[in-house]
C-alpha cells in the first residue's frame, strides 16, 4: 500500500491512506486472482485433506450452506471449481480411485462406493454408501486471500508488482477520478501479469533459458 501511495504521488498517504487503499487492494487481488485461475497457473491449484463422507450421506456442502446437518462434511472455503475427486474406504492409506463426474446425480441402492460426482447448485453430491468414505478434492482455489490490513502479509510470489499498479489504478479512477494516469497504471499491471503467466509457464515446460554471450566474436558470427 506504500508503493500505491508512491505510485499515485502520495507518499506520505495524506489523500490515500491505508483505510481508503485497502478496499481497493482487495478488489485488484479478486481479480489477479480469477486471472490466474483462468490460465491454470499453478498457485491456485490445491490438493484437499482428506474428506470424511458418513455412511449414508451423499453430499459434501460449503461452510455457509444454510441450516446443513452438522454431520454432514463442508469442503474448503477457498475452493472455487472442482477438478478431480478421488475415493477410499476410511482407515485406507492407500491410494485414492477417481470417480467420474455426471452431469445430474442418479439414486441407487447403496453401494461400498460414492459411485459418481455431481457439482450441483454449488453442492457436490454422490450416491449414497454403505459405509464411510474418504474422499479428496484437486481444485482450483482462491490463489491469494484478501488482505484484513497493513499488516497481512501476501504471500503469493511476483505478486506484488501487478498488485501495486493494479490497485493504484483502482485508486486513479474511481477516487482521483483521473482516466489517463489510471489507463497507465492499468497498462503496467497488465505487463505484470503478463509476466507471472510467461513465468509460470516456464516452470511448467520446465525450460531452462540462457542469455546470449556477450562476445566479440560473437558479434562477428552475428553479422554485426
Amino acid at each position: 500500500m506504500d508503493r500505491v501511495a508512491n505510485l499515485l504521488n502520495d507518499p506520505r498517504r495524506t489523500d490515500y491512506s491505508y483505510d481508503v487503499i485497502l478496499p481497493y487492494l482487495n478488489m485488484a487481488i479478486e481479480e489477479l486472482s480469477e486471472l490466474l485461475e483462468e490460465a491454470n497457473v499453478p498457485v491456485s491449484n490445491i490438493t484437499s485433506a482428506p474428506i470424511l463422507i458418513p455412511q449414508g450421506y451423499a453430499a459434501i456442502v460449503s461452510t455457509e450452506y444454510p441450516n446443513a446437518d452438522p454431520l454432514l462434511p463442508r469442503y474448503p472455503d477457498d475452493l472455487v471449481e472442482i477438478q478431480e475427486l478421488g475415493e477410499r474406504p476410511q482407515g485406507d492409506t492407500g491410494a485414492f480411485h477417481l470417480l467420474t463426474k455426471r452431469e445430474f446425480p442418479i439414486i441407487l441402492p447403496m453401494t461400498n462406493s460414492l459411485l459418481y460426482w455431481t457439482w450441483e447448485f454449488q453442492v457436490v453430491k454422490f450416491n449414497r454408501a454403505s459405509a464411510p468414505i474418504e474422499v479428496q478434492l484437486k481444485y482450483i482455489c482462491q490463489g491469494v486471500p484478501y488482505v484484513a490490513g497493513p499488516n497481512t502479509l501476501i504471500t503469493m510470489i511476483n505478486s506484488r508488482a501487478y498488485l501495486s499498479y493494479k490497485t493504484a489504478a483502482l485508486c486513479s479512477f474511481f477516487i482521483g477520478e483521473n482516466e489517463s494516469r489510471a489507463k497507465v497504471l492499468n497498462d503496467h499491471a497488465d505487463l505484470a501479469m503478463e509476466r507471472i503467466e510467461g513465468i509460470s509457464n516456464k516452470g511448467r515446460q520446465q525450460i531452462m533459458t540462457r542469455h546470449r554471450p556477450f562476445r566479440a566474436t560473437y558479434k562477428t558470427r552475428s553479422g554485426f
